[in-house]
């Protein structure tokens, strides 16, 4: 394997999905890959356990959950069911500004209560949108500065409570276990050449951290995940 620089982010290097053009079949094949891709590698079943289950064990009423950017919906839908499992009334909105993203969500099969809508987080901030949790999957190292910071006051704007988006920390060895871990899972997707261009592009910890207003932390959940986290609930915000 060719030896890649990582001691910076590589802001320059674009992915195939994000391309307008790229194949259409690839991309929805991609879309549906994500499902066992974020089971394997993206926490979000430790993230409930220790972020969001506690905030729904001291909500009164059903939850409204966000998922920005939403793509194949396979992480809202997982959260809702857990939440649903454990016996809490949430309702659950996935949101992404790719069109091709909302039709791939609303393809697979549904959950009562979980919508998918083609929207960027300024559509809902100026629809006058609340919700008690803000998440997101992958989001943040596709973003320029600008977007970042849109992305941010948004998630901030639109949550009453909680907000959690969920990125990769880049690193060489998160770098070469994607390359073969991978493997099974791509063919005929876009999603190990996309895999590890996201993991290029992504942050470090203290790189995050500086990027975040001061009513914002970071945490990391294992050696290859960051969380982006504003809590509402805890006074400093």
């Amino acid at each position: 394997m060719t030896r890649v620089r990582l001691g910076s982010r590589d802001t320059e290097l674009a992915e195939l999905m994000d391309d307008p053009g790229c194949d259409p079949e690839t991309l929805q094949r991609t879309l549906r890959g994500f499902d066992r891709v974020n089971r394997a590698v993206s926490r979000w079943g430790r993230v409930y356990r220790t972020s969001i289950r506690p905030l729904l064990a001291e909500s009164h009423g059903p939850v409204r959950i966000l998922d920005i950017g939403s793509g194949g919906g396979d992480v809202l839908r997982r959260i809702v069911g857990l939440a649903r499992r454990d016996g809490f009334a949430v309702e659950g909105l996935g949101a992404d500004p790719d069109p091709r993203a909302a039709r791939a969500a609303r393809s697979a099969p549904q959950m009562p209560g979980v919508r998918f809508r083609s929207a960027s987080s300024d559509d809902l901030v100026r629809a006058g949108e609340a919700f008690d949790l803000v998440i997101s999957n992958h989001v943040l190292h596709h973003l320029d500065d600008t977007a970042f910071d849109a992305l941010i006051d948004d998630s901030a704007a639109l949550s009453s409570r909680l907000c959690i988006h969920s990125d990769i920390a880049r690193g060489r060895l998160a770098y070469a276990g994607f390359a073969i871990g991978a493997i099974p899972v791509a063919h005929g997707t876009f999603l190990r050449v996309d895999g590890l261009r996201s993991i290029r592009r992504s942050y470090t910890p203290a790189e995050l951290a500086t990027r975040l207003p001061a009513d914002w932390r970071v945490e990391t959940v294992g050696r290859f995940r960051l969380l982006a986290v504003r809590d509402a609930r805890s006074g400093d915000s």
